[in-house]
């Protein structure tokens, strides 16, 4: 690609079109963490998984859990976001995921501005927290 744009001329506004392009994507990043004796199961289906927003009344045990960090702006569509969970649910062998955390918080910071007047301004994101179940 880089070979391609040395031969236009307008190459600079290229590439800087296609790095803003690329940074303006939405973004998930997920992280599974099993619990330490919790059963062990198989992996599943994530097309079988279910996100549920409150637990089941029906039997189950707890796997692990999943932590969601997904941009804010511009936000990805809520169908990736539980496409994501039902994925990482599956990875570990749970029939569901319950939500138990979803919030949009401060993710990080930065100081802007001159010595003597600086600005600090927060980032926002987007932070999600379910329990991987397995039912029985």
């Amino acid at each position: 690609m880089i070979a391609a744009l040395k031969r236009y001329p307008g190459r600079n506004c290229l590439l800087g079109a296609v790095l803003l392009a690329l940074a303006g994507c939405a973004n998930i990043d997920a992280r599974t963490t099993e619990y330490v004796g919790a059963p062990h199961a198989a992996p599943t289906s994530a097309a079988t998984v279910e996100v549920l927003r409150s637990e089941p009344t029906r039997p189950h045990a707890r796997l692990g859990e999943i932590v969601v960090d997904a941009s804010v702006e511009p936000p990805p569509p809520i169908s990736e976001v539980e496409q994501k969970l039902r994925e990482q649910a599956a990875s570990i062998g749970g029939d569901a995921v319950v939500v138990v955390y979803d919030r949009i918080q401060p993710v990080s910071a930065y100081v802007s501005g001159p010595l003597w007047d600086r600005d600090i301004r927060t980032i926002e994101g987007r932070k999600l927290k379910g329990i991987v179940i397995k039912y029985q």
